[in-house]
Formats: structure tokens, sequence, C-alpha cells
């Protein structure tokens, strides 16, 4: 093994903690559900960014490129001041929900550059203007626009134009588990001297404010020898720890409490307070900072003079040892300089094919994003229902309110987030697709994370898994057990390792949850399932969180799909399991017989042969049935269409396992039931001694539906696939529902549609997630259709194309988002010449939400390096067959089902 294959061995071993520290701090904490005590459940209003630095946080901390310990009660981050910033710059500065024109939008540029699954090695961008920022230019900007324009940016302020701001970068790298070394690195790239002061910062989250029984830990100078200062942090759990500087200007304590006075008019319970750095160097209120040099809150100050053009390191260590001679010094840059080329070698081991410096660039930077994406997550929902018995009590409405339903739940975990500044919450669907490209780097990481939700603290007792925490009771696309044995898969190619304990864990919790979604969300129980906007939020002419307008059932051709998915792969997982105990082949007879019923209804939902399947129109429509059994049909071309492409498996009797009980029951419902088998097999042509392919789609669907997704005038964009034809952009899709219009209508970019906070994206832009799922799919149905089996690629250009093919050309368009062009230039970037030009920005990755359904250009949350990183799994794939020129034809079943 490498060293950082060691480190994880070791960390899983228990033989060193080596996950201990790692970036776990959030990038926003105020504005978030656990934050909000409101009696309108209007969090960002309730706890806005001015609130930020005034007020401590109940339930976690945030901070700029911030570390903390796993159980977040110590933190690090920097605060920088530039001299004119109206505030210190503790955390990211973004908009609202309301105030921005599109949702909430963070507005600062900042870049996760490197990570290693043990965190021994992490390093961190951000871009720090040296004029005043323009919170309130931004604000009220955004606020005029409508969601017809763009949203303003930062850039778009003309703040950055000449080049007057400092690239400061934050490098850590881990001298042991507990021993971290710390070096900032500020580059002046303008053309004149700055002034900018640093001031590194070590607090712990407030958890002595609420009546809860915790002892109030401290922090104070302990000794100051040959130009070396160091604070001694002790807490009750997890001991001391010590911070270390060389020649700081001073050292600042302050209390990690509320200024109560600022917020409420009302007394302090101290007079120092969260925000006393502020005041004191901005507000040059000198008696804000205790001059006893302790407290729950403390920083160096290094005031900085950088020349233009000019680069200035500060070094400092946070260490469990309190008694090191030489910190900063000695193997300080001999430690950094190891621990860059163990990440390097980790990185090639993990993907050791030829690729192009911008490729490996691109993949490297999408696992740090995923790493960085790391958070404590912490939310007793009971205490928060109830209120805490220092604070007022919250209003009574509140205990039947938002997550009311959910008082088991109580997170004290680390979650891999979607983005840290504006989904700092865990959210179940995103998660899984997070944990498929985890699997690459951290395996056990990844299996970690998909189990954590089944546990009893989280899943409800009924089987639900939490969606997110603005809603637990939504429903996300059950897609935890494809990624289960992605992951299994995955681990198994790269280390020979099959975890069957871990797919035997997850198995029997899903087995809860797919019941769960039988009984709660099949209204009719005709396997015609429902399910809501199901992370598609604004894909359909109606809020599909609400119920029809006019008091239809609807009859959702998502919500079905993913559990005919659902039932595959549970089916998959248990097969995997008889392998070892046979036990499973009756469950393994159970997912088959749910698929078939799923397949059933939707070729026959109303019992007379009239499915979800329009035959003329040769693609899948959702529909809405009245109760007095009229029929709507919803005739948009979307990706909602597609899904059922993504429930296809392959039964091969040629496996090492004979399955015979699983035969068994296969061949009774062949012979006992030819009616539920004719909806997905042709039975004339059955032979239970070759492979068989079980899928929602045939063939001939496959072919008809792909004739409209793979038409560049509907859902093929040159970045991959739209959410949404392009032919609906002259032509909507009109709905008249009980005297209301509704309508579906092409939209590139942002959404001009309300819903969801005005964040509502699914109405034409290309998304990773499901895009990658239909590339899998297509790579199944070639295992079973081979070179034979051809489809015209794009639709009109008469040239014929294998599915792998296919699979393969979407592949490296989506990838082709983040690449340089023939020009030099990023489609993710679109027309922001600085991106695009700069040579201290043109390199730097912005892993995007979703990106322009024509021109792929990067939107929404602008780190959202969760499901976007599966850019990073299809690099590698690309560099393993197609520059390798591994045809599929040699590929054996094994390979396919782990590419």
């Amino acid at each position: 093994m490498i060293e950082e294959e060691k480190r994880l061995d070791e960390a899983l071993s228990g033989k060193a903690p080596w996950r201990t520290w790692g970036p776990y701090l959030s990038e926003r904490q105020w504005g978030t559900v656990r934050e909000d005590y409101s009696a309108d459940e209007k969090a960002w209003e309730h706890f806005p960014h001015d609130h930020a630095r005034s007020r401590a946080y109940r339930w976690g901390e945030d901070g700029i490129a911030g570390i903390s310990d796993d159980k977040q009660h110590l933190c690090f981050a920097l605060a920088l001041w530039n001299g004119k910033d109206p505030i210190l710059k503790e955390r990211l500065f973004g908009l609202t929900g309301d105030e921005g024109n599109h949702g909430e939008d963070v507005k600062e540029y900042y870049f996760y550059l490197d990570n290693t699954p043990s965190h021994a090695y992490m390093k961190y961008l951000y871009k720090y203007t040296q004029k005043s920022y323009p919170y309130d230019q931004l604000v009220k900007e955004n606020r005029r626009r409508n969601r017809d324009v763009p949203e303003y940016e930062l850039l778009d302020t003309g703040i950055f134009d000449d080049n007057s701001y400092f690239d400061v970068f934050i490098e850590y790298a881990k001298v042991s588990p507990e021993d971290l070394l710390i070096q900032i690195t500020v580059a002046n790239r303008g053309a004149h001297a700055a002034a900018l002061h640093l001031l590194p910062s070590l607090w712990f989250r407030n958890d002595w404010s609420w009546g809860t029984p915790h002892q109030k830990p401290t922090i104070e100078l302990k000794l100051e020898k040959n130009g070396i200062q160091m604070l001694q942090a002790s807490h009750l759990k997890l001991g001391s720890y010590f911070l270390y500087s060389h020649e700081p200007h001073e050292a600042l304590f302050t209390e990690n409490e509320s200024n109560k006075k600022r917020l409420y008019e009302t007394q302090n319970d101290s007079p120092y307070v969260k925000d006393a750095f502020h005041n004191y160097l901005i507000q040059s209120c000198k008696e804000a900072v205790n001059p006893t040099h302790q407290g729950t809150k403390a920083a160096f100050h290094h005031p900085l003079q950088v020349e233009g053009g000019e680069t200035t390191i500060l070094k400092l260590r946070l260490s469990n040892q309190g008694n090191i001679v030489d910190p900063l010094e000695g193997e300080f840059d001999a430690l950094f300089a190891k621990r860059k080329l163990e990440a390097d070698a980790f990185y090639n081991k993990v993907t050791p094919f030829p690729l192009s410096e911008d490729m490996k660039n691109v993949q490297r930077q999408a696992f740090a994003g995923l790493l960085w994406n790391k958070q404590y997550y912490h939310y007793n929902v009971a205490e928060w229902l109830n209120g805490d018995p220092k604070t007022p009590p919250p209003p009574k409405g509140r205990k039947k309110g938002r997550n009311s339903q959910w008082r088991h739940f109580d997170a004290s975990d680390i979650f891999s987030m979607p983005d840290k500044w504006e989904y700092p919450w865990f959210a179940a669907w995103d998660l899984a697709f997070h944990a498929v490209t985890f699997a690459m780097i951290d395996p056990n990481f990844a299996k970690q994370q998909m189990l954590l939700l089944l546990k009893e603290w989280y899943m409800h007792p009924n089987g639900q898994i939490p969606a997110y925490e603005w809603e637990f009771s939504d429903t996300n696309p059950p897609v935890h057990a494809w990624a289960a044995m992605r992951i299994y898969q995955i681990e198994a190619t790269a280390t020979g390792k099959k975890d069957r304990d871990f797919l035997e864990k997850i198995f029997h919790k899903l087995s809860l949850n797919f019941t769960w979604w039988v009984n709660r969300k099949d209204a009719q129980g005709r396997n015609i399932f429902e399910g809501g906007f199901l992370g598609l939020d604004n894909i359909s002419a109606f809020n599909r969180s609400l119920p029809p307008p006019s008091g239809e059932t609807a009859c959702q051709i998502d919500a079905t799909s993913w559990m005919g998915m659902y039932a595959l792969n549970l089916l998959q997982i248990a097969l995997e399991l008889s392998i070892d105990n046979p036990v499973y082949e009756a469950m393994a007879s159970k997912f088959f017989e749910h698929f078939l019923a799923i397949a059933d209804a939707m070729n026959n939902i109303d019992g007379m042969g009239n499915g979800l399947w329009d035959e003329e129109k040769g693609f899948y429509y959702g529909a809405l049935v009245h109760p007095d059994g009229k029929r709507i049909q919803m005739t948009s071309n979307t990706i909602i269409g597609i899904i059922p492409l993504y429930a296809v498996a392959i039964s091969d009797s040629r496996t090492i396992h004979p399955f015979p009980q699983y035969r068994k029951r296969f061949q009774w419902i062949i012979d006992h039931r030819p009616n539920l088998i004719k909806n997905i097999l042709e039975i004339d042509q059955l032979d239970l001694n070759k492979p068989i392919l079980l899928s929602l789609a045939s063939p001939d669907k496959l072919r008809r539906i792909l004739e409209k997704v793979l038409d560049e005038k509907e859902l093929l964009s040159p970045y991959g696939i739209r959410s949404i034809s392009k032919a609906l952009g002259a032509h909507p899709f009109i709905l008249k529902l009980d005297g209301q219009e509704f309508s579906v209508n092409y939209e590139p970019a942002e959404s001009t549609a309300p819903l969801f906070g005005g964040n509502s994206n699914w109405r034409g832009p290309v998304w990773f997630p499901l895009n990658y799922l239909l590339l899998e799919s297509l790579q199944k149905y070639h295992y079973f259709l081979g070179d034979d089996f051809k489809i015209e690629y794009p639709t009109g250009s008469g040239q014929q194309m294998s599915c792998w093919d296919v699979a393969s050309n979407l592949s490296l368009r989506l990838i082709k988002i983040f690449l340089k062009d023939e020009n030099g230039q990023r489609p993710v970037y679109g027309q922001i010449e600085k991106f695009q030009n700069d040579p201290h920005w043109r390199d730097y990755i912005l892993f995007h939400e979703y990106f322009h359904g024509d021109n792929g250009s990067g939107l929404g949350a602008s780190c959202q390096t969760g499901w976007s990183s599966l850019v990073a799994k299809m690099i590698h794939q690309h560099a393993k067959y197609a520059l390798e020129c591994n045809h599929p034809e040699r590929l054996n079943k094994n390979k396919i089902e782990n590419l």
C-alpha cells in the first residue's frame, strides 16, 4: 500500500485516528432550518448574514477554509480584513432565497484545489478583494432584477477588473492524526502594495449557553518564546490542543456568545461576545476583547503589507502536543512537500491511465471538492422543537410544524454535503451519487455514508429515509440500492474485496424502505406510484409537491420507474448475497415479482391494456386520472420519460452460482403468469440457459425513446441530455385543469418560475445525476444486445452506433463542459472573460449544480461538487476504455458491471 492507503487502513482498524480532523466546518450555518426558531418558518429571515457575526449558533459553526474535529468541539478557520471591508470577513457572503432573483446564491470566489481521503493534505483558495466589499450593491441589484435576467455576480460589480485582490491559499498537512501544519500563502495580484489583516481563529462550538449540562471550555495564551506564541484550548472531552504562531502582532480573545445588546437590545451575559474581533478592528473598540487573554474564541492578529505582485507566507501549527521545541521550522516545509507527493501518488493510482493534463486537473479538483464538502451535521429534532432551558420557548405552532413527525431524529455525524454554502445539509438522493464517486477513493467512507441514513436515529420507524432538513418527509428518488451495489462493485474491482457484510446490512434496511414506498406511495394499490416532485422540482406543469389541482390522482412515470429500478437493484443484491446464503434467493424472487407487477401496471394501468407508454409517440408519459375515470396524458418530452430505461438488469445463467430456488420461481412464473412475463420478455424466445434482459423498456421501446433523447432539436445538448425538450421552447405543453392553465416550456438556464424559493431549475438544463444513470443503462443494454444493435446518433444524422458508443459519446459531452476547447475556453465559464483568460483564474474549476442546456455554462450552486463530481468517474472510465481502446466486446460481464 502507498502512504495514503496506509493511513486509511490505520483509520479503519482503529490504529490511528486519521479522520478525527478534517474540513468538517460548514461554510454557512446562518439561514438554516437548524438555527430557525421563528413562528413563520422563514429560516433565511430569522437568522440572516447580518446576525451571523454577532449571534452564537446552536447547532454548528461556519468559517472560511475551516477545519474541526469530528464532533466539532474545536474549530479553526481564517478571518480576513482588507482595511476597507465594512465587515470582518469570517464567513462567506451570499444572498438569501428572497434576495436573489433566482434564489439563494453565494457571492464569493473560492476553490477546492486538493484534498485526500484522510485529509493528510488539503488546499483551498479564497479570492479577497482589496476594495470595500459591495454587500449592499449585490443585494440591491439582485432584488431589482426579475427572473428573466441573469444573476448579478461579484465579478459584474467590476471589483476585480484591475486585479486589486489577494489570492489567499490555505493548506493543511498532517504530521500525525492530531498534529496539523497550516500554511497561508497570500499573493497580491494587483500592481500596488496593499494591507491585509490575517486572523487565524480558534474557537469552541457553543454548547454551554443553552442550559444543557456542558462544561465551558477555555482558550488561553500559554507562552511566548523565541517569537513563538501558543494558544492552549482545553476541553473536557477533547482534551487540549495548541495553536502555534510566529511573531503575531497580538493575540485576541473573546467568548463565542451572542451580542444580545446589538441583536435584541438586552444585557449581554459577558462583556466579551462573538463579534468582538470585528468591533476591535473595524470599530476600533479596544475594550471589545478580553485583556486577560482568556475566552472561548481566540485569534492571532497578523497585519500584513504585501507589495504588488508579491507573495507572503504565514505558518501555523495546530497540535495536541504542547511541548514542540521547533514547531514551525525543521520538518515543516519537508512535510508539506512529502504530503503533496503522497497525494500525487494516491491519485495516480486511482486513475493509472494516460490523461491530458487538463483532464487530470479537472478530475483532481472534482475529488478535492467532494472531500472538502464533508461537514459535521448536528440536529436533535426533539430538542429543537421543545427549545432550550435558557432560551425563550419556541412558538406553540412549532410542535406541529416542520419536521415535527421526526422527533426521533438525532444527528451528530460527518456527512458528504451537496454544497457547504448553498446546501449545508445532507440530501438523501444526492448522497447516493456522492458515495459512488467516493467509492473510487475511499470505499469505506462511501459505505459508511450509505448506511448512515438507515440508522435508527435517522430512518423513520415507518421505513422512510429523511430527505433533507427543509422537510424530512419529502420524498427523494430511491437510488440507495443502486448506489450500494455500485459501491460494492467498484471496491471489488479496485481491491478484490467483496464486502457482503455491507450489502447484507444495507439490504435489510432498504427492504423496509421499499415496503414504505409500496404502502405509502401507491394510493390505489395498483403498483403505480406517486412521490411528489422527487427531486425534480420544476419539471412538471404544476407543483408536484401538492395534490393535482382538480382532484386527480397522479400516475407518475418517474416514481413508478424509480420503483421498478429499486426492485431490480434489490433483486441484484439478494442474488449476490445468495452466493453465500441461499436464504436470500427467496428475497430475490420477491423483488422479481414486484418488478413484474410494476412492469404490468405501467403497461396496463386501467386493466384494459392502457399504460404509461404512448405507442404513437414512442415515449413514456405520466398521467392524471380523475375520480370519474377520465385520464389526461402529460405528453411533454422530458427526462422523466427516460427514467424507465434505468430499470434494466441482466439475468445470466452463466454466473458462478445457479440460484436453484430463484430459477425455480422464475420458471413457475413463466408457466403460470405469462400475462406478467410478456411485459418484459418475449416468451416464445425465452431460454433460461441464456442471458435474459430484465427491463421496463424493451429494445424496441429503447430505440424509440432514444429517437427523442438523441435528437438535438429535443433532448440532446452538445453537453449531455437536457432535462426538457428544446422543442417545448417554441411549442410549450399546455394543460388546463379546473379553469386554470399550466404549462411546461424549455428554459436552458435558470427557470423563471417562482416555485421552491425561486431556484427551480429543471426546465431544461443538463443535470449530472440523471445523465450518469442513463450512461450506465446504455452500457447494460449493450452487454445484452451487443454491437449489432444500432441506434441513429444523433437522430437524423444517418450515423449508426452501438449503445456502448452512444454512452461513450454522451460521457465525453459531459466531460467537455469542464475542459478547454480548441480556443482554450471552458464551456462551464461561458462568457466570463476573467475565468476564460486570466492565468490566475482559468485553471480553477467550479463544479456547478447544473449546466446550461445549450452552451454548457455552469448554473446554480457553484461548488456543488457533490453529484457533479461524477465527472471524475466519467473521466476514469473514459481513460480506462476509450483512451486505452479496450473495446467492450473484449469485456466480460464482471467488468461491464464495474465500469
